[in-house]
């Protein structure tokens, strides 16, 4: 690897522009049509994407982590060496994890694709903060999800805060996108035998540990937008309208801790 200490005076850098001028989304398409880059945070998400097979283009590292044997297995990349406040400087934001990495997507698979061999499935609809993507992605794979599908309008599951809060999970857990922007295609987890159970305050849903499912049955669990919750038609072509009860006078949770409770209970 080609290891080059970077101080204030290297800022403007063309080979770490991409580090500091270029936003999330145009990362995203930089290869277009073929897939883009995205950065990857802390040494702990840079290692679940390096073990799920993602390719490193190069590394902003802090001195303290130059030692650290993760540096070791990312190859014959550049490595930017510098201390916590060049990093910070660079980037625009003080680094959570001291490391920094710009690294390859990968071809995304088809919905079709992940639903052949899943029983445990999660379909995210209009979820736009990274944050809430990124904690709901952690409980998936802590609970036992097989796979996520998202609406395109989701908040990308790449982006540095998402992966960053998913702890790396994002890497580990399958997903893709599937319907249109505002409405997940309730048809094709249908077609695949699929239970469908919406997360939606409406009037006569299910309270949840109440519904009776059997054991065998493949499960999608559907969260909404943060405001404004799943869409009325996804809502109605679901199999069941689930609910979490709510006391002192509180009449929902967030929907990434719904997505906690739901999973734990729905799941096993």
């Amino acid at each position: 690897m080609e290891m080059v200490r970077i101080g204030p005076e290297d800022m403007k850098r063309q080979e770490l522009l991409l580090y500091n001028e270029s936003s999330e989304v145009q990362l995203r398409r930089y290869y277009e049509p073929e897939e883009g880059l995205f950065i990857a945070e802390s040494l702990r998400v840079l290692e679940r994407a390096l073990d799920a097979g993602y390719e490193p283009v190069s590394l902003l590292i802090e001195d303290r982590h130059v030692q650290d044997p993760l540096v070791k297995r990312i190859g014959d990349i550049p490595v930017y060496v510098g201390s916590a406040e060049t990093l910070g400087s660079l980037a625009g934001y003080k680094l959570t994890g001291g490391a920094l990495s710009l690294m390859r997507r990968r071809k995304l698979p088809k919905a079709a694709e992940l639903l052949k061999d899943a029983k445990r499935v999660v379909v995210l609809e209009s979820i736009n903060n990274p944050t809430n993507v990124g904690a709901i992605f952690r409980s998936a794979a802590a609970l036992g999800a097989d796979a996520i599908l998202l609406t395109p309008d989701c908040s990308d599951p790449l982006y540095r805060r998402a992966a960053r809060v998913s702890m790396g999970t994002v890497f580990a857990l399958p997903w893709c996108y599937f319907g249109a922007n505002e409405a997940a295609d309730l048809s094709l987890l249908r077609e695949c035998g699929f239970t469908s159970l919406a997360m939606a305050l409406r009037e006569g849903a299910e309270a949840l540990g109440s519904i009776e499912l059997s054991r065998s049955d493949k499960r999608a669990v559907l969260l909404g937008n943060e405001n404004n919750g799943l869409a009325e038609a996804t809502v109605a072509a679901s199999d069941h309208c689930v609910v979490i009860p709510m006391q002192n006078g509180v009449d929902s949770l967030n929907v990434a801790a719904a997505s906690a409770v739901a999973f734990w209970e729905l799941f096993r």
